[in-house]
């Protein structure tokens, strides 16, 4: 059996290349996936050396699940944990599947990647098999402010680069299988006041929307952003929106509104392509 691979080279590069394994040593031991995947480091631009897709038999990929399909929300510190989830089929079984993140427009220029925290195995995915010719594995990959996710730079689309392998050494490679989201974790907070207040009166309503910032692993004030006010009435589940306000150069929120009766007020933020939504817990005013 002759297997086809693709081999990491130079640290901090992306350098893919062919190497072809002697029938002998490849019938004495299964190919290792992480010898497909592209390495990087810190801060460092890929530099692709081969066709981003590849492969060799009938080894396919039918389906790759990231963060059980949800954005990978992370914050200035804890590192983040998911599973990538990579289906795959081929006529003498699945040995191996492989994710890697990416980030950027084009291998030759991407500027940071996420990787399987076992890269260093002998297998990566924990494969369970549906049947004899096709097996879902799932993999873990960790995204850490201090470490990969080191700029606000990163923040937003990132596409996923897989491999999967059959137990007869054939292979396949997609560059970009498919995308998702990583994002800078969001904060809103909420304050309404005086409490307890006189019908009629005036009640201020001050907050402050902010979002890890992952240049200094702080979280600043998320500016001139659509931020709903919103109402909920005590004894009820539903919040009603009063008005839509725009977050100041600091992210500082404020309006008034006049009290009417007892209930709940919070700041309601949509989120963007590189923040998540947030909602913040409600204040009670008690109206007299």
């Amino acid at each position: 059996m002759r297997i086809r691979a693709t081999v990491a080279a130079v640290t901090g590069a992306l350098a893919l290349s062919a190497l072809a394994v002697p029938a002998a040593q490849a019938d004495d031991h299964m190919p290792n996936l992480a010898s497909l995947v592209p390495s990087t480091s810190k801060a460092t631009p890929f530099a692709a050396a081969a066709p981003t897709d590849e492969g060799e038999g009938d080894t396919k990929i039918t389906g790759v699940t990231v963060n059980g399909g949800k954005n990978i929300v992370v914050g200035t510190t804890a590192m983040k944990s998911f599973t990538v989830s990579v289906t795959a089929t081929d006529p003498e079984g699945i040995y191996d599947a492989y994710p890697v993140l990416w980030h950027g427009t084009a291998p030759d220029s991407a500027d940071g990647a996420i990787f399987p925290e076992n890269v260093d195995e002998d297998t990566v995915g924990s494969c369970t098999h549906s049947s004899a010719t096709t097996a879902t594995c799932k993999v873990t990959l960790i995204a850490d402010p201090s470490t990969n996710i080191h700029s606000n730079i990163l923040a937003g689309t990132w596409k996923v680069w897989v491999g999967a392998i059959g137990n007869d050494g054939d292979y396949v490679i997609r560059d970009a299988y498919k995308t998702t989201k990583v994002q800078r974790a969001s904060k809103l907070t909420v304050n309404a006041s005086p409490e307890p207040v006189a019908k009629g009166k005036t009640i201020t309503v001050t907050g402050k929307l902010s979002r890890a910032n992952w240049d200094d692993n702080k979280y600043h004030g998320y500016t001139n952003q659509p931020v709903k006010l919103q109402f909920r009435k005590k004894g009820s589940d539903t919040y009603t929106t009063l008005k839509t306000i725009t977050s100041n150069s600091t992210g500082e929120l404020k309006t008034t509104v006049t009290a009417s009766t007892d209930g709940y007020f919070r700041y309601s933020f949509a989120g963007t392509t590189t923040t998540p939504a947030v909602n913040a817990t409600g204040d009670f005013v008690d109206v007299r």
